[in-house]
Formats: C-alpha cells, structure tokens, sequence
C-alpha cells in the first residue's frame, strides 16, 4: 500500500521558517515526479513545488526565492524548506507524487497525502 505522510508543519510568526517533509513508502519513487500543493480554506488547492526524478525544480512565482523543494531517493522523502513565510502561505500542505511530472503538476497526481497544517501569524 501506498502511503504519503507529512510532517513538520505548525505555527510560526510571519519572517520564519518551517520544513516540511513527505515520506513515501509502499514503492520506490526515484523515477517518479514528486511535489507539494497548498489549499487554504475557501480556496482552491494550488500547485506550490515540484521535483522531477532527475531533481530539476519548478515553483509558482508567489512562493519562488521563498521555498526550496529536495529529495532525498535513499530515504524515499521529499522536503519543502519554507523561509520568509507569510501570512497568506496559511494552508494545508499536501504532498504529491506520480510518475509524470504532467500530471502532478496540473494537479492530478496518482498520489496524496494526507496534509499537514501551516500557520503564519502576522
């Protein structure tokens, strides 16, 4: 079975930090595509980063110079480093994976997890 957990989120004040991680297990995911989108309440989930098997990046222009995705394939994890975070990065954050970096990343991914919360108090 094929499992997504994060980890890491919280509260933190705006001007901080905060890294998430994804654990993947149930399957090897170095040739997959893996990311992180965002839903903040009342809104739509929204594509936040991705990482492709060969570890090239892509990010929307709200969050680029901010957050910093990686992966490490031995340990089967994703990261999201979030620095200079702000009030309006307030959401879930759910982790993604498929093995078409197409599909993750117009939100279609074959693998979710199941979100970890981000707070950013002003």
């Amino acid at each position: 079975q094929v499992q997504l957990v994060e980890s890491g989120g919280g509260l933190v004040q705006a001007g901080g930090s905060l890294r998430l991680s994804c654990a993947a297990s149930g399957r090897t995911f170095s040739s997959y595509a893996m990311g992180w989108f965002r839903q903040a309440p009342g809104k739509e989930r929204e594509f936040v980063s991705a990482i492709n098997w060969s570890g090239g990046t892509t990010y929307p222009d709200s969050v680029k110079g901010r957050f910093t995705i990686s992966r490490d394939t031995a340990k089967n994890t994703v990261y999201l480093q979030m620095n200079s975070l702000r009030p309006e990065d307030t959401a879930v954050y759910y982790c993604a994976a498929d093995s078409k970096h197409s599909r993750l990343r117009v939100g279609v991914p074959e693998y979710w997890g199941q979100g970890t919360q981000v707070t950013v108090s002003s």
